[in-house]
């Protein structure tokens, strides 16, 4: 009896359990040598009679170990996929791939990208090469700019003497103005963070040393500490910040000074009342006095400018040392009394500011003439009272209005 050479050396069979994503399920007895592809063609062969005419029907269809979720591969054994005995196999169709763009598709979105692609350099030189060339002249655009600036401080020097006299009518001004002054007095520029400051103490730095430290890094702990660790052997480590300590003293002694004369006016006359009102205007006005960056007069007096011009050539430029310091080594014009100056009364700007009904409006709002009195020393405060529900639509219009003159 002879037997055939190739049962003599089959390997184990393995008895597995097949699925189907439609429900279908049967048992597969096959030899461990068995190649993946061999057994899915068993496998369609049982579920799905006569696909095996289509050859393409076995590259379409993969089996998944169930225990492991391992796609299986089509040229490896079952042994060599380490299945096991009575293992569960999944039989699942493979998802089409998706249909490749016809070619007027494909024009079409490369059309679009070269549509919406930005143009290079060469051809915006092509386009723009029949254009006539033009030279800006910076120190022309700085100087504009440096006269809107001083044009607004008129409007707003005029303003504020238009809202103090309207607001002076008003029965409930001097309890509005109380409230608003008391609320100026908890202003955020004079707090020192008390954990950064605990922190820097803690360190062993000096209390006055880490407050004035503070004060000049932007409340930062880590710079703060760089700046105390460089000054520690400076001699005026422990002197009082330039244009500050004085200017603060003496909006204390006046600020005392104004709430005794509106304590004792309180119930007073419409006269008194009126002169009340006058007193907080100063006070507003005092706290609200123009604060030098104390890092830019330092460095401003280091190169031989004196405390006193340092000051004024940051109040013109806004704080801004470059423009300070450029200022100083020029002709400097706009001179700090001209901020004072209010604008022309009769002037044709002046007249359609306080003709817009906005602004009317407006200027009977205490909130607006606080806003005034804030950016006339403090300009960099600007955007804060433009995002004000209250006083943004009031700026809206002045610059419009300016803009739209400015133009004619």
């Amino acid at each position: 009896m002879f037997v055939q050479e190739e049962k003599i050396f089959t390997g184990k069979v393995l008895r597995l359990h097949v699925c189907t994503m439609e429900g279908a399920e049967w048992l597969e007895e096959v030899p461990e040598d068995t190649t993946v592809e061999k057994l899915k063609e068993r496998c369609l062969k049982h579920c799905v009679p006569g696909s095996l005419e289509d050859p393409k029907t076995v590259t379409h269809h993969k089996l998944i170990h169930a225990t492991s979720e391992k796609v299986l591969t089509d040229t490896k054994t079952v042994l060599e996929e380490n299945i096991q005995d009575r293992d569960v196999l999944l039989l699942i169709k493979k998802r089409a791939p998706p249909p490749l763009p016809k070619m007027a598709d494909v024009s079409a979105e490369e059309k679009r990208k070269q549509e919406q692609k930005a143009p290079d350099k060469d051809a915006i030189l092509k386009a723009t090469a029949n254009l006539p060339s033009r030279n800006v002249d910076r120190t022309v655009a700085h100087h504009n700019m440096r006269d809107f600036q001083t044009e607004l401080r008129k409007i707003l020097v005029s303003l504020i003497e238009v809202a103090q006299k309207l607001l002076a009518l008003n029965p409930d001004a001097v309890e509005l103005f109380k409230k608003a002054n008391a609320m100026l007095d908890e202003d955020e520029e004079d707090r020192v963070d008390e954990i950064a400051l605990r922190q820097l103490t803690e360190m062993g730095f000096p209390e006055s040393r880490a407050v004035k430290a503070l004060r000049l890094n932007h409340m930062s702990v880590t710079q703060a500490m760089e700046w105390l660790i460089e000054h520690a052997d400076d001699p005026t480590v422990d002197a009082p910040l330039p244009g500050q300590t004085a200017s603060e003293a003496t909006a204390e002694a006046s600020a005392s000074s104004a709430e005794a004369t509106a304590g004792a006016s309180s119930e007073a006359s419409g006269e008194e009342a009126k002169d009340e009102l006058t007193e907080i205007f100063k006070k507003i006005r005092r706290k609200r006095e123009f604060r030098p960056d104390p890092r830019a007069v330092i460095a401003l007096m280091e190169m031989g400018f004196d405390e006193k011009e340092v000051v004024d050539a940051l109040r013109v430029n806004n704080n801004q040392q470059n423009a300070a310091c450029e200022w100083l080594l020029g002709d400097r014009k706009p001179s700090p009394e001209d901020l004072d100056k209010g604008i022309d009364t009769n002037s044709p700007l002046f007249q359609a500011i306080l003709e817009n009904p906005v602004v009317q409006l407006g200027l009977t709002n205490p909130k607006t003439l606080l806003a005034f009195e804030d950016m006339l020393e403090n300009p960099l405060n600007s955007t804060q009272w433009m995002n004000d529900p209250e006083t943004g639509p009031v700026m809206l219009q002045i610059s419009r209005i300016f803009q739209t003159l400015n133009r004619t």
